[in-house]
This record gives C-alpha cells, sequence and structure tokens, in this order.
C-alpha cells in the first residue's frame, strides 16, 4: 500500500512507502511470490488524515491508527485485495482470531488480545466488523515478538531486523505542530497554571469514594457528574506562558510547553478552544488529570460482538483501555438513551476527547466507541 506522499513535517523516513515497497519485493522474492503495489493515498487523505485535522481542530486527540485499519486496510485496502481473488487480508498484528456459532448457527468471529501481552494490538483494531473480521488473519498472534524476528533472520527475509514503526499510521513519525500546520494555522495564546488548593476549584470526578455496585443504577445526571472533564473557565489560574494553539495540544501532554521555573513538571490537564487557552497543573499527580468516567455518544458506539449490543438501561462489568498499551482497568458501562458511560474502579489519567475507549471480556474485544468527552 502507497498511502502517503507528503513529507511535511516528517521527522525520518523509516516508514517511508519506498522503504515498504523496496523491502516487500525482496521478501517477495525470497519467498517466492508475487508483489503488487496499490496507491490509496487519495482514500488515506480523506479518510483518515482528514479526520484528523478535523479533530485536532475542535481540541480533540484522534487515533489515526484506528482509524487506518477501519477505513483503509479493512475497506479501501481489502476490496482492492479480493479484486486480485485473495480470500482475506493477513496482516502482522499481535492479536488473534476465531470463531463461534451461537444457539442459532450463526457464526461470530471474535477478535482476541495477542498471546504476546507487551505487544498486543487488538486495541487497534476495535473498530472492525464481524464482516470484516471475517476476512482478517493475524499469523503472529500467538507467538512473541522476539521469536517472530527469529523466524524471519532463519528464513533470511531483509526484514528480520527491521525497527518497529513509529509515529502515525503510514505517515511516520512527524513533529505534530508541524504537520498539523499544514491545515491549522498557529495562533497565540495564554498557558494557565492551575492550582489545586485553590478555594474555587474543585473536581468531584476524580473521587474514589463512589461505590462501583451503585453505577448501574445511577441517575444519567450522575454519570454526567462522573463523566464531565471539569469546567475550566478562560479566567481561571495564573498565566505561567504562552503557546501557538490550542487545538495543538492534550491532555496528559507534558513536552512542547516551554515553561521553566517551576517546582515540578507541568502537564496539560485542559484546553479551551474558543478562547485559545491552555490548562495546565504541576506535577503528576495532580487532580486535574484523573477521572473516573467517559461518555461516548450513541452514534459513537461500536460492537465487535453484536449479540453484547446493550440497551438504555442495560450494564455490564468489562475490562477497559483508553489507549494502545494501557493495562486493561476495572470498568462498567453503562447504556443510556443518549450513549454509553464507562466508569472506571480507579480514576483514570489524562482521559481524552477523541480517542477510543474499548471493553474486553477475558481476552476478546466486545466494543469501542469515541471519547465524546
Amino acid at each position: 500500500m502507497v498511502n502517503w506522499h507528503d513529507r511535511t513535517g516528517t521527522l525520518t523516513s523509516n516508514c517511508s512507502w519506498e522503504d515498504d515497497w523496496n523491502l516487500a519485493q525482496m521478501v517477495a522474492k525470497k519467498i517466492g511470490i508475487p508483489v503488487i503495489k496499490v496507491d490509496l493515498s487519495e482514500e488515506y487523505r480523506h479518510r483518515v488524515v482528514d479526520y484528523m485535522f478535523a479533530e485536532y481542530e475542535k481540541g480533540r486527540t484522534p487515533n489515526p491508527d484506528v482509524l487506518c485499519n477501519r477505513e483503509i486496510k479493512f475497506d479501501s485496502f481489502l476490496k482492492v485485495a479480493l479484486e486480485h481473488g485473495a480470500d482475506y487480508v493477513a496482516t502482522g498484528h499481535y492479536c488473534r482470531k476465531d470463531e463461534i456459532t451461537d444457539p442459532n448457527g450463526l457464526i461470530i468471529h471474535r477478535l482476541l488480545a495477542g498471546k504476546d501481552s507487551n505487544k498486543d494490538q487488538s486495541y487497534f483494531l476495535c473498530q472492525l466488523t464481524q464482516d470484516q473480521l471475517s476476512k482478517a488473519l493475524f499469523p503472529i498472534g500467538d507467538i512473541e515478538k522476539p521469536e517472530v524476528r527469529r523466524i524471519a533472520a532463519e528464513a533470511g527475509l531483509a526484514t528480520a531486523d527491521r525497527k518497529d514503526s513509529q509515529g502515525i499510521c503510514f505517515v511516520g513519525k512527524v513533529d505534530l505542530p508541524t504537520f498539523l500546520q499544514q491545515q491549522l494555522r498557529p495562533k497565540r495564546g495564554r498557558i494557565m497554571l492551575i492550582d489545586p488548593e485553590s478555594e474555587h476549584y474543585k473536581h468531584p470526578n476524580s473521587s474514589h469514594n463512589t461505590d462501583i455496585s451503585s453505577i448501574p443504577s445511577m441517575l444519567t445526571e450522575e454519570l454526567e457528574e462522573l463523566s464531565a472533564p471539569y469546567p475550566y473557565t478562560p479566567e481561571e489560574g495564573i498565566k505561567v506562558g504562552t503557546h501557538d494553539g490550542a487545538h495543538f495540544f492534550t491532555v496528559g501532554q507534558r513536552k512542547g510547553l516551554s515553561v521553566g521555573g517551576m517546582k515540578e513538571p507541568l502537564f496539560v490537564i485542559g484546553t479551551h478552544i474558543e478562547r485559545n487557552v491552555v490548562f495546565v497543573g504541576m506535577g503528576k499527580s495532580h487532580p486535574g488529570l484523573f477521572r473516573r468516567g467517559l461518555f461516548i455518544r450513541k452514534d459513537e458506539v461500536h460492537y465487535l460482538r453484536p449479540d453484547y449490543t446493550l440497551k438504555p438501561g442495560d450494564s455490564m462489568k468489562v475490562d477497559a483501555r483508553i489507549r494502545y498499551r494501557q493495562p486493561l482497568q476495572k470498568a462498567t458501562i453503562v447504556c443510556r438513551e443518549e450513549g454509553l458511560f464507562m466508569v472506571f474502579e480507579q480514576p483514570q489519567r489524562a482521559v481524552t476527547a477523541g480517542q477510543f475507549a474499548s471493553w474486553y471480556k477475558n481476552d476478546e474485544v466486545l466494543g469501542s466507541g469515541v471519547i465524546d468527552k
């Protein structure tokens, strides 16, 4: 796949399509199979990168890797593969798949975590459908990364010692502000330090006191309170610096603030996009970094397993994660008319609008959704 040509903002060429193409040809020649190059850069720009720009402009932080799997690898690319006579698309994701049959005789495809817990990539596939999973193969999901490299070296493949890919899927490692400035203009604004000891600062949704057994019976208003980000006002806090655009920052971010002279490192705890203000807190334990819950709008809720679809009023205890490589967290999901609330046993650090929350039962991905707030 050739998905990206523009080098604006890229820091390395390690993930360039030219390198991919050269290595693919070498591997194909070694194995003795044909290789075909297809250009999907238009689809990738419209369906992944344009979405990224739109989300950042709203002050949200999208996950292009999840989108790339849903929109490109297992949609645009899958269609091309089927047109060339393929039966499946096999990828190098560290995850597994199996099938079960329900009582009505319907085959259900299950997406399972990879055996290598350090490399499990099931999170990146949390938006796939049953139809997409039916055409997917994950041949290395049962083995660990060092073993994959050993097999590749033993087979004499040119990719055996290649570094792991980093950065945006098919774009590579980028300087994000420079990359985003292709469409988003820099705009000078204030960085405001929030003191958690201030008498005006109240942050109830980071409380440890909520009994998780009471979550399913909570009123929608209570769930909203647990899931809402703190409503910082543009005048709140003490000015400690300036920035070039609030849309370039995300909750939990430490780098790029360029504010010195503090007792502890500063972290982004919120933004006000309309007034172009970035709010920061001192230290990694600042209460503004933590929340008990999140909300997913009903049109953004996606069930990998349709038989686990929740109706308004339903709830389910799950294991969940809100970012790649995060250890699974105990949580309860509650369905309401407006959408899905996810409330955790323990407060979560840097819940970020625009990212994907996924939920599991044992090793299986059951569903996911875009964090609305």
